[in-house]
């Protein structure tokens, strides 16, 4: 795990990289460096080392003819075959790390070499002979990347701060709709108005600081064995081997939910060595609905962890509040992204690694979300007749969200499900062309959710959480291997509600688990607002604040939520505390 950093053309300089990487220091401790390729051009990176932690795998790491360098962020899980593979070939190692790997792939093979790649990475290859970057992220966009271009200068960096540093960028308020009802900014936008995101699996050779093309790389799509539960299992158990492995200390985010509680029973089973697990634990009056806590305590009599439980209260919350939104490169709309930094600062005292359940339901169709699709699919001709009939029933949010969601269009209703709140119809047009319309109806939610939701939110979250106290966090399901059963999975009943999971749990003597209610992961939200205490004055004082200076930006029902927060606690919680977020992160950096 690494940050890097490149600015290439007018005002590139050493001060200017320093600068950059003095910004991010947190995404690499161990190691800092900086380098001119060639003249006009300066790359730097933030070294935080887990595979061969000795300064003969630090970067910029150079070929040995001097030809050639590479400087990157992630982890290959297959860069022990492709190794083998190209010793074959005739190269020579000097030493064990991925990095090497890494660079002799793309010095033999190019751009094809991505398409070799098992793993997560951000990565900037300079080849000196004809002076040419190449520049990619991973298909997962598990490791972020973002650049800015002008006519002078073209900035790349893992962190938009550190673009920041070298030339600012105004606040952007065409993001504010997008955030309102999907938690973040547009696929590929951020907050600042002339910085944006690299989006997943793509790549771009360049050639001159003032001409950039990105394109997508491909991926495998065959698979040698046709899925069945069998395939999954040893998909599955060999994605942990692989995952789990590292030269540092490694640890568990251990919800007590299926994902994470299968992950660590795997890799307990195949190794009998115990990790480290972190869970948090809300206060006692709030545990029977929040209960991660007491599930992961009864996890821990069954298979051997060294359990930490990690406390969170208001008081807790609002000790670490500052520090926490200092720490956000760019804010996304989910509670959850506190409780990993959190957890985060507790767990950095002994591990560099974090092993996480993420893009499981994504892929495996966990989320009410999913559920609800698949009903309103099986049902649309009579939900679309009786929907004004529906609207009558006194039922709770959940139902009311799911009859108000309703719409002739199953992406739109797909959309809406998603979403915190209904959308606009101009905004939900935006988000159409993400769709493959190459995919059955079902199928195309999912794919969105793992484009979409997975990257702009989970992977996003877990990123800077973790970086912000120097921790890798690793995701086993997203591991190729899995994503490729996946995409050959043609059963659509297999990507509903985690069947495969469930069933290995059950296998394992985890039935208890996998009967657990799916509970979101988040702070308890709704029950510090229904106090009507410091929290809640103190966010509704924010908002309020923040409509005074940016309210002309706000959707209209964005300002009027701003304008009077007291009304929306009962159903928009998420809302409240999402624009609270926002409207301090915005304070903070003087946007």
């Amino acid at each position: 795990m690494c940050g890097i950093h490149l600015i290439w053309g007018q005002g590139a300089s050493e001060e200017a990289i320093d600068e950059m990487l003095e910004k991010s220091k947190h995404r690499g401790p161990d190691q800092r460096a900086s380098c001119d390729p060639w003249p006009g051009l300066w790359i730097g990176v933030n070294r935080l080392r887990i595979i061969h932690t000795g300064p003969e795998a630090d970067q910029p790491f150079y070929a040995p003819d001097r030809q050639s360098m590479l400087v990157w962020n992630g982890e290959i899980y297959n860069h022990s075959e492709l190794r083998q593979q190209l010793i074959a070939m005739g190269i020579t190692f000097n030493t064990e790390s991925d990095t090497e790997v890494v660079l002799h792939l793309l010095r033999m093979f190019g751009p094809l070499g991505l398409e070799k790649l098992h793993g997560m990475f951000t990565l900037i290859y300079a080849d000196l002979t004809d002076k040419s970057l190449l520049i990619a992220r991973d298909k997962n966009g598990e490791k972020p990347l973002y650049f800015a271009q002008g006519n002078e200068t073209l900035l790349i960096s893992s962190e938009c701060r550190s673009i920041q540093s070298f030339k600012k960028s105004d606040f952007n308020p065409k993001q504010l709709e997008p955030y309102f009802y999907l938690r973040a900014p547009g696929l590929g936008k951020t907050f600042f108005k002339k910085i944006q995101e690299v989006k997943p699996g793509a790549i771009t050779k360049v050639h001159n600081p003032h001409s950039i093309h990105w394109k997508t790389f491909s991926y495998q799509s065959n698979l040698i064995e046709k899925p069945s539960y069998q395939t999954f299992k040893k998909t599955l158990q060999n994605a942990v081997i692989r995952q789990f492995h590292a030269d540092v200390p490694v640890g568990m985010l251990l919800s007590g939910g299926a994902d994470s509680s299968l992950l660590y029973a795997l890799w307990y089973k195949e190794t009998g060595k115990s990790l480290p697990c972190y869970t948090v634990q809300v206060e006692h009056k709030y545990q029977k609905k929040y209960a991660d806590g007491d599930a992961a305590k009864r996890f821990s009599h069954e298979f051997p962890i060294r359990h930490h439980l990690v406390d969170v209260s208001q008081k807790i919350f609002w000790e670490n509040w500052d520090d926490y939104v200092r720490s956000i490169d760019q804010p996304i709309g989910d509670s959850a992204g506190f409780l990993n930094w959190l957890i985060a600062k507790e767990a950095k005292k002994s591990v560099k690694v974090l092993i996480s359940g993420a893009g499981s339901d994504e892929l495996w169709g966990g989320y009410q979300r999913h559920k609800a699709f698949a009903f309103y699919k099986k049902n649309k001709a009579i939900l679309l007749r009786s929907k004004g009939f529906l609207n009558k029933i006194p039922l709770g949010r959940s139902y009311h969200k799911f009859v108000a969601g309703i719409n002739p269009n199953g992406q739109n209703t797909f959309l809406n499900y998603s979403a915190l709140e209904k959308l606009p119809d101009s905004l939900a047009d935006k988000y159409h062309k993400i769709f493959d319309p190459n995919l059955e109806d079902y199928r195309q939610m999912l794919d969105f959710d793992r484009r979409v939701y997975l990257v702009q939110d989970v992977l996003k979250i877990q990123d800077n959480a973790l970086m912000a106290h120097s921790i890798e966090g690793r995701s086993p399901y997203l591991d190729e291997t899995m994503q490729l059963l996946w995409r050959n999975v043609t059963d659509e009943g297999l990507l509903k509600g985690k069947p495969w999971i469930k069933s290995y749990l059950t296998e394992l003597g985890l039935s208890w688990i996998s009967k657990r209610p799916k509970m979101g992961f988040g702070l308890p939200l709704k029950e510090w607002f229904a106090e009507n205490g410091e929290f809640s004055k103190r966010v509704f004082s924010s908002l309020q604040a923040f409509e005074k200076t940016h309210g002309e930006f706000f959707p209209p029902e964005m300002r009027s939520m701003c304008v009077n927060p007291q009304p929306a606690v009962k159903n928009h919680f998420l809302t409240l505390y999402n624009l609270f977020l926002l409207a301090e992160w915005v304070k903070l950096h003087k946007l």
